[in-house]
């Protein structure tokens, strides 16, 4: 399944935001700021990974339902994606 480039503008948008936050924390490391802050910060790119990757699983659901229907969604193979993201 390919994604519409419109529904993939938003996905691309917050990947690369959290591209971004991971170059801070690098960043932060070469510098030897606080581990608290380090670890705050990987937190929030754990964080918008993990929206990424449910925001992208849930556009999939939504096209597969609108273009294949209910019954033609592949539903385990849906769920194992999903629970690579758990």
């Amino acid at each position: 399944m390919k994604l519409d480039p419109l529904e993939a503008k938003p996905l691309i948008t917050r990947m690369k935001r959290a591209h971004g936050h991971l170059a801070t924390v690098i960043r932060m490391l070469e510098e030897g700021q606080d581990c608290e802050d380090v670890l705050t910060q990987l937190a929030a790119v754990s964080k918008a990974l993990d929206r990424s990757g449910f925001a992208l699983v849930a556009t999939g659901l939504k096209q597969c339902i609108a273009t294949e229907g209910v019954d033609g969604v592949d539903t385990a193979k849906l769920e194992k994606l999903f629970l690579s993201l758990a």
